[in-house]
């Protein structure tokens, strides 16, 4: 498979400064506030579905999040799978790791910060050994395949159910990649980052 190394957030107006700076994130908190501030200043989120379908390539059944602006837009691909016949879950948003089948933006309901989850039946955790691809939020990521997300650790204990083959893509902005995060043991690593401008293929593959 290729590999294609998207430079670090260098290239992203007002976060080299940051970075290159005495004042530089050093703590997960620190990453994450820059990230936000960052996503914040985007108007309309752009299109992922082509770097997405490349991602998952000929899954089956995909595991995928419901993005709500400014986090990368996933309900292209959402559609386009469901389109070609696959089988979309989407997380249910609690305490415990649940998923949902997608059956249509009719059959959606408002959660958590307004997330939008199936009213379908509630299949738990166990239903994420089906997916054949995982399509994940965060808010950066590296070329060896780590992922900082947003702080809950819901999809840390939610991967813990995932098939060893299936595919872990994190969905991002290019400025994004970068060359090391501050990590811990339990961040669950990944395979592919997607961003608008491209696919990345880690060196975790």
């Amino acid at each position: 498979m290729p590999y294609v190394y998207h430079k670090t957030m260098s290239h992203a107006p007002g976060v080299a400064k940051a970075c290159d700076s005495q004042s530089a994130p050093r703590s997960k908190a620190e990453f994450r506030a820059l990230a936000r501030a960052r996503r914040s200043a985007i108007g309309s989120p752009p299109d992922l579905t082509g770097p997405l379908l490349e991602a998952v390539a000929a899954a089956r059944v995909v595991a995928c999040y419901a993005s709500v602006a400014p986090e990368p837009d996933t309900w292209g691909v959402i559609a386009a799978l469901t389109q070609a016949g696959a089988r979309v879950l989407l997380p249910v948003l609690g305490r415990r790791p649940d998923w949902a089948v997608f059956e249509g933006v009719e059959r959606l309901t408002p959660s958590w910060r307004s997330i939008p989850v199936p009213d379908g039946p509630r299949l738990g955790p166990a239903a994420l050994r089906d997916a054949e691809a995982i399509v994940l939020p965060g808010l950066a990521g590296t070329p060896g395949g780590g992922r900082l997300g947003t702080g809950g650790g819901w999809y840390d204990r939610a991967l813990a159910w995932a098939s060893p083959s299936a595919r872990r893509v994190l969905a991002l902005y290019p400025w994004e990649v970068l060359d090391e995060l501050p990590l811990d043991g339990w961040d669950e690593p990944v395979d592919v980052i997607a961003t608008p401008v491209g696919v990345t293929w880690t060196r975790r593959v």
